[in-house]
């Protein structure tokens, strides 16, 4: 019996939101290797807490290094993105709450990062810096 107790309370702790200690300053992941204390952003919508790969879910903002689809203008879009992620990041408040995993190969954990009530992610789409996920248009192509 407590074995099941103990297994149900970490799966709340996973899934509820927890404010994120503000003293953490986020940087570019670059090409830094991955370990338990890695805390970076990969792009405008994956970033490194603490060992954890976390993909920030329902939006999707353009790659940085291949350019899938819309070639240097893609790229640039990528670091703009970016840049307001880690500006909203490093310059406010925030709250994480975790999810699941996705179905990539590296196994990133779901999460949604909220500053004041308002999803990250909106405010990236509000700003024409990423797209609404799975079914937003891919205007950078």
């Amino acid at each position: 019996m407590k074995f099941a107790v103990t297994v149900a309370m970490l799966a709340l702790a996973l899934t509820t939101a927890a404010p994120l200690a503000q003293n953490l300053v986020l940087e570019m992941c670059g090409n830094r290797p991955n370990n338990a204390d890695k805390s970076c952003l990969v792009d405008g919508d994956t970033l490194w807490l603490s060992g954890e790969n976390i993909r920030l879910k329902d939006f999707d903002t353009p790659e940085p290094q291949s350019a899938v689809c819309g070639g240097e203008a893609e790229k640039e879009l990528a670091r703009a993105a970016s840049a307001r992620l880690l500006q909203l990041l490093n310059g406010n408040e925030w709250t994480i709450e975790r999810f699941g995993y996705d179905s990539a190969s590296s196994r990133r954990r779901l999460a949604t990062i909220t500053i004041g009530g308002q999803d990250i992610g909106d405010i990236l789409i509000a700003e024409r810096l990423a797209r609404r996920w799975p079914d937003g248009e891919e205007f950078w192509c």
